[in-house]
């Protein structure tokens, strides 16, 4: 059975940490005022930093949107508020299709 992509998220996070880059990389997750969600994810030293990703920006409604993109070797994502496990599975979809 495939897990969810939180707990995707989470053994990722654990596979990168290394006793040096969850000191100055790691994941940040908090609200936005939208509202909604904004996530922002290091790239450095994990192999991902120099993948070509597409941005992403999908409105469907007022609480119905996302917006993916990769800047300055970060995967940073905004969505509505019911939008957070749909990015995560943006980043997840990611990951497994860049190796």
């Amino acid at each position: 059975m495939e897990q969810d992509n939180l707990k995707w998220l989470q053994n990722w996070y654990q596979n990168h940490c290394n006793g040096d880059w969850e000191h100055s990389n790691g994941i940040n997750i908090k609200t936005i005022d939208n509202p909604g969600w904004s996530i922002k994810i290091n790239l450095l030293d994990t192999g991902l930093e120099n993948k070509r990703f597409d941005k992403i920006h999908i409105e469907n409604s007022e609480n119905d949107w996302i917006f993916c993109c990769v800047r300055e070797d970060h995967f940073e994502a905004a969505c509505g508020p019911f939008g957070l496990s749909e990015v995560l599975r943006i980043f997840r979809d990611w990951v497994k299709n860049s190796h």
